[in-house]
């Protein structure tokens, strides 16, 4: 059954806030995980894992190794793929003609079969209890409506399962927002960032698909496709949002909301 939705953030400054709007963040993210305690698996899409220029990829390497941290911000840990909901999703996305492969390394099955985690996925799974997760790399290049169509299949894989799964998004946002920046100062960073959390907050996810593909790319975002993989799964039950909360206290904008299915 899919219980719900965690959009977290990726960057360092949540896992030592140093400022109310970043410390209040962060609590979103706790309450995330609170409320995910009882799930039995995640399903966790990073855009910060194998990048592929026109294909997704479903990671079946049974074990998840942290291995590459941002600024040195080590995150140790080893976490275990749902092999068995991987499989299900690979091939329910086959089935359907989307653009996906399955991932692996080393071996197919067992202790050398495995895979590494980086900033991307350890930093959402600091502030989520310990559980089984299939890992989901997104594409730039795989087109908005596959994207979409893609997140439909996977929200249907999601609540066919008896388990509760819980559905993570990883992403960052505009990365335009200092001008002493690696990126410097864009306006589109704000725009795309303001735009983003109204959508959150009015209950207006479906347009998403409408944002403007030059806003999208001059905005430099890190975002934009794992939500629409996350609009197209959210279309398979309903949701509340619970809370939600921006920060942006370095050069990068950072959300965090909460989506729990209504009873």
């Amino acid at each position: 059954m899919f219980t719900g939705v965690g959009l977290m953030p990726h960057g360092n400054p949540v896992l030592d806030p140093p400022d109310e709007e970043t410390r209040r963040l962060a609590d979103v993210l706790r309450k995330i995980g609170e409320e995910f305690k009882e799930t039995n698996a995640y399903v966790l899409i990073s855009p910060h894992n194998a990048r592929m220029s026109d294909h997704l990829g479903v990671v079946l390497a049974e074990n998840l190794v942290s291995w590459l941290p941002f600024e040195g911000k080590e995150l140790p840990g080893e976490w275990k793929t749902d092999r068995e909901l991987a499989e299900k999703i690979y091939k329910a996305e086959k089935e359907v003609g989307m653009p996906v492969v399955d991932l692996n390394f080393a071996s197919l099955r067992g202790e050398y079969s495995r895979w590494p985690l980086s900033w991307g996925e350890l930093i959402p799974l600091n502030f989520l209890d310990k559980k089984p997760l299939v890992l989901i790399t997104p594409s730039r290049g795989v087109p908005r409506g596959a994207l979409v169509k893609f997140g439909e299949v996977l929200g249907d894989v999601i609540e066919s399962d008896e388990r509760r799964i819980a559905l993570i998004i990883s992403a960052d946002h505009g990365h335009a927002h200092d001008k002493n920046g690696p990126y410097g100062l864009r306006e589109e960073s704000e725009t795309y960032d303001r735009l983003i959390m109204e959508l959150i907050n009015e209950n207006r996810l479906e347009e998403l698909l409408k944002i403007p593909e030059g806003l999208v790319r001059n905005a430099l975002v890190d975002s934009y496709w794992q939500m629409l993989i996350m609009l197209g799964a959210m279309r398979k039950a309903e949701f509340k949002l619970k809370d939600s909360a921006y920060a942006c206290p370095t050069y990068f904008g950072m959300a965090g909301a909460l989506w729990v299915r209504k009873v």
